[in-house]
């Protein structure tokens, strides 16, 4: 479902929304902590490692499991991605097919994940996970791209990725704040907090849950993942509809692009033809380049206006880097849980 999130979950002060919220958040998070108390019913026949975060809207968890899973086949592995398919109809296990699925029938972040590897997409994960096993699927490790909050399902491993910029934000539980459920709890459920962002941003957050959490805090970086030169200097029209456009925006101004308009849009967002008419129009009317991300572009229809869009924009393919010391850390954690199992 297609998802904005007030500016307001990211002040420092509650404010009077927070406030008056507030008794709302308390009784969803109590839901939400005794739901994280539950034992799983389900464990995977191969070991499990989730990528999740504690705050709705987007931190990096997607490029982060990426970043696991090419390194995972790098150790001679074989991965499989399990995700819930956020804003697909799927109602059942479904096994990915990059060349036939669109992103209203599997999800936008499944169709990105299945351009690098296999994926099982399911609303019940441990429906999924099973489902792995039962088509045959070749997979020595499930990578869950989200789910630190799903009880269902034993995970053998759970990173959680921090917006280093924007932290916890008010601190509150949804709808208060951008919690998804209180943070003593689920910091009890991860095992390594990844910090996408500066290197400053990782000592910030590893100074805030010192006291709680005493598990790794790591940092890591967003960096183009292709040659970008033609970004330098042009006029850019920039849209997104992803958990935190800022931080794209952001990265193109980094990366020189002059933004003459920015347009957001609703995490999942669905693009209507009258939106890429627009879109078109005023790229054309300032002339200037359209730019967004590439799970915006899958979400993009290949007929039409949104066809004409897809033709026309162009993206910013990104990875995860880390430092050197950060990345042995994390893959030795990770390998020694398979091996484990």
């Amino acid at each position: 479902m297609p998802f904005r999130e007030p500016a307001w979950w990211y002040r420092k002060e509650r404010g009077l929304a927070g406030w008056l919220l507030g008794p709302i958040g308390a009784i969803y998070g109590t839901i939400a902590a005794r739901r994280l108390q539950q034992t799983p019913h389900t464990r995977s026949p191969v070991p499990l490692i989730c990528v999740g975060n504690f705050t709705a809207g987007g931190t990096g968890k997607t490029p982060l499991a990426l970043w696991i899973a090419d390194k995972l086949r790098q150790q001679g592995l074989t991965p499989v991605f399990l995700t819930r398919g956020y804003g697909s109809n799927v109602r059942s296990p479904t096994f990915v097919d990059a060349q036939r699925h669109t992103a209203a029938e599997a999800g936008d972040e499944a169709l990105l994940l299945a351009r690098d590897g296999p994926v099982m997409v399911s609303p019940d994960r441990a429906a999924g996970a099973q489902a792995i096993t039962d088509l045959g699927i070749v997979c020595d490790v499930i990578v869950m791209d989200d789910g630190l909050q799903n009880p269902a399902l034993a995970k053998d491993f759970t990173i959680a990725v921090v917006d280093g910029a924007r932290g916890f934000g008010n601190g509150l539980v949804i709808p208060a704040g951008p919690l998804r459920a209180p943070l003593v709890e689920q910091l009890s459920k991860v095992d390594i907090v990844v910090v996408n962002g500066r290197p400053e941003d990782r000592q910030g957050i590893a100074a805030e849950i010192g006291a709680r959490f005493a598990g790794p805090v790591l940092s890591a970086q967003v960096e183009p993942a292709e040659e970008i030169a033609w970004l330098d200097g042009a006029r850019v029209v920039a849209f997104a509809g992803i958990g935190n456009p800022g931080r794209f925006f952001a990265l193109l101004k980094a990366l020189g692009a002059t933004l003459v308009a920015q347009r957001t849009f609703a995490d999942h967002h669905p693009f209507t033809d009258g939106e890429a008419d627009a879109l078109l129009a005023e790229a054309r009317s300032l002339s200037a380049l359209l730019v967004t991300t590439e799970k915006d572009f899958v979400r993009l229809g290949q007929i039409g206006p949104q066809g004409d869009v897809k033709r026309q924009a162009r993206t910013v393919p990104i990875r995860l880097s880390f430092a050197p010391g950060d990345e042995a850390l994390l893959m030795e954690k990770i390998i020694s849980t398979i091996a484990r199992r």
